[in-house]
């Protein structure tokens, strides 16, 4: 009989992380437009027969290659779905929509995000992620009530600083893009609680990260980070931080410190050991080590250790 452990724990693994993103994007769902509070629109057609009373509209997968100019009659739209189009430019119609708050146009070929975005004021949501977005404008910076931003698998080198005065920002999304470092304004984020950076080119944790101290979920995976700062626990908040598939060979004893820490990713890394007191974070759920050059008499130890917690190796 074949042995199967690896393949589950592995399956595990993928499972957990999946319903870490899946519960995010519940909870980011939640606090926009819901399509169950009011009638949602598929049609322009037939939308526009009730133009004034028409507050959602879901255009996703209609091969559009341009924003219907029709748009503008619906000055009551808060929430406007266009994802997986063809859409390739800004059309200036979408900038007459003043009360719009949730915006999808994820899946389209959109290679910036332009000035006018600051017409947008009312935007609780904006999802951009799976385009083609090289830059973005400052004037993203004017979004005074956007809390959910959405940029993952783009071509990002940067942000504008402006991202700093994003004040209401809870969840900002920027995996799989080409950053190297993120503006120091991002510490000017006090109510951001979700950081998204995997699949990225850090090659170091910037220690100006520790003063974002809402943050409740970091993922740094997939990058090139070999040591971590000794002041790690100044993130008091941290439930999940995610650190697989970097080039870690030690972690800092201050890790020990973390109150609310409940899931520790560290898979494929270049660890020997971790810290001890480990067992003293008595939120701690679940930490995960596959991968890593663990020998077997001290992954047994660990487990021992950490009897209340589920250990991966």
């Amino acid at each position: 009989m074949k042995n199967t452990g690896p393949f589950l724990i592995f399956l595990s693994m993928k499972n957990l992380i999946f319903l870490i993103c899946l519960s995010a994007s519940f909870f980011c769902f939640s606090q926009n437009a819901n399509p169950l509070s009011e009638k949602v629109y598929y049609k322009i057609d037939v939308a526009l027969q009730k133009s004034n009373e028409v507050s959602q509209l879901n255009l996703r997968d209609q091969n559009l290659f341009h924003i219907p100019t029709e748009l503008e009659k619906f000055k009551n739209l808060t929430f406007l779905n266009l994802m997986r189009n063809h859409l390739s430019n800004w059309d200036e119609v979408i900038f007459s929509l003043k009360n719009l708050e949730s915006l999808n146009l994820k899946q389209n070929s959109l290679g910036y995000i332009p000035n006018q975005i600051s017409a947008l004021d009312k935007l609780i949501s904006l999802d951009l992620a799976t385009n083609k977005i090289t830059s973005i404008a400052e004037e993203i910076g004017e979004l005074n009530q956007l809390k959910f931003l959405y940029l993952s698998s783009n071509i990002l080198t940067h942000l504008p600083k402006n991202i700093g005065t994003c004040k209401k920002l809870e969840v900002l999304e920027l995996d799989n893009n080409q950053l190297t470092y993120l503006p120091t304004t991002i510490t000017d984020l006090k109510k951001l609680k979700t950081l998204q950076l995997a699949h990225n080119q850090f090659n170091e944790f910037d220690k100006n990260w520790l003063n974002i101290k809402s943050l409740e979920v970091l993922n740094l995976s997939h990058n090139q980070l070999t040591s971590l700062p000794t002041s790690l626990e100044d993130l008091k908040n941290l439930k999940t931080l995610i650190l697989n598939n970097n080039k870690l060979t030690s972690l800092p004893s201050s890790i020990k410190n973390f109150n609310n820490l409940e899931l520790l990713i560290l898979s494929h890394n270049e660890l020997q050991n971790i810290p001890e007191g480990l067992e003293n974070i008595k939120s701690l759920k679940t930490i995960i080590l596959i991968g890593n050059p663990i020998e077997e008499n001290r992954q047994q130890e660990i487990k021992n250790k950490l009897k209340n917690c589920s250990v991966y190796f």
